[in-house]
């Protein structure tokens, strides 16, 4: 195996169940065990849990960490209690997207955690020590002292308070998140989740991390790899970076303007995205139902009945949950409405489709 590919406090876990891995943002990471479709019901229907140990924890503090964050974040965390998340993105100045992240408000003052993508960590850090002039803040990329798992299902909050005994954990909202104690260390406990289904992230060391998974699996909590993850956030509409947000691809052509707050004074990227809203955008993401079986992969071409290309997938599966192909496009904002008629090329072949809300699965978040 290349050298520079890393491995999560769990490898060796994931190696013994027999996982098939792969290499993903720069990791040596499950991508199934027992199978897509039998982890993909598990969390639709019971529970599962994932290794994301991969992703990044960034900590931002000082004095001026509150006007720092919002500089570089578009969401508004002014004025929000600790305790709270916010998701949201940090843009180039043109309004393409540096990454999307979640920004946990923490309970001491002046201070931030910011988790970020796993492929985009050395980036977004290196990016936010470039805005870091003129305030004062500590910017202490942690993201290898710290492993994760990712609960989720119908049964996540039965299953952290039964296995665990993590009481703050039957206490939180959605897009909130306590602080716990595991081995005498922090165990940070968030109710967020990418799945569309109820769920928690169990922030803690790797040794604990370790220790934490193997109770959960011998409780039978059901392994899960990036692959359900996938087909899972897909359902409910979730966007992946890379494919439905990117350098070249916007809050507001990815239909995400919700999180970019334009009443704010300043951010990094706001007049980009002003200027987006007032003249409009020349794509746009959409949701497309196609009438066959077939599969439309990333980068397949979206047609008119005549041929003409008018935009590209960006991801697609036969849905699990549904029974049904469907995808993300990216298609010119005029061909953007509901129902309107549009053909997927799948190599020689083209199939037709109409235009769908995006958010393919009715999504059970805790209310």
């Amino acid at each position: 195996m290349d050298e520079e590919i890393k491995k999560t406090c769990l490898h060796a876990c994931h190696v013994a169940l027999g996982a098939q891995m792969s290499p993903f943002a720069g990791f040596d990471m499950p991508i199934r065990y027992a199978g897509i479709t039998q982890e993909h019901l598990a969390v639709r229907n019971k529970v599962g849990m994932f290794d994301v140990s991969h992703m990044g924890e960034i900590f931002i503090s000082g004095p001026d960490a509150e006007r720092y964050v919002n500089h570089i974040f578009t969401n508004n965390i002014s004025g929000y209690p600790s305790g709270k998340i916010l998701y949201g993105m940090m843009l180039y100045p043109n309004g393409g997207c540096v990454d999307d992240l979640l920004v946990y408000r923490e309970f001491e003052p002046d201070r931030f955690l910011l988790v970020v993508n796993a492929a985009n960590i050395d980036k977004d850090y290196a990016w936010m020590l470039e805005q870091q002039k003129g305030y004062d803040v500590r910017i202490d990329n942690r993201s290898d002292s710290w492993g994760q798992i990712a609960i989720q299902g119908p049964e996540a909050e039965k299953t952290v308070l039964d296995v665990l005994r993590l009481e703050c954990a039957g206490s939180l909202g959605f897009y909130e998140y306590c602080n716990a104690e595991y081995n005498g260390h922090r165990l940070i406990v968030s109710r967020t989740g990418y799945t569309g289904e109820d769920g928690f992230e169990l922030y803690a060391t790797p040794q604990d991390t370790v220790e934490i998974w193997d109770r959960l699996l011998k409780a039978g909590v059901e392994p899960c790899g990036l692959g359900c993850r996938d087909t899972l956030r897909f359902e409910a509409g979730l966007p992946l970076y890379g494919d439905e947000l990117s350098a070249d691809i916007s809050p507001i052509e990815a239909g995400l303007g919700i999180f970019c707050k334009l009443d704010k004074a300043e951010f990094i990227g706001r007049e980009a995205l002003v200027t987006q809203k007032e003249l409009g955008v020349e794509k746009k993401l959409v949701g497309i139902e196609i009438f066959d079986r077939a599969i439309p992969r990333h980068g397949y071409p979206v047609e008119l009945q005549d041929g003409t290309v008018i935009g590209e997938v960006t991801t697609g599966y036969h849905s699990i949950t549904l029974d049904k192909s469907i995808c993300f496009a990216l298609v010119k904002p005029q061909y953007a409405a509901l129902d309107t008629e549009l053909f997927i090329r799948i190599r020689k072949k083209v199939f037709p489709g109409k235009v769908i809300k995006k958010r393919f699965y009715q999504t059970n978040y805790k209310k």
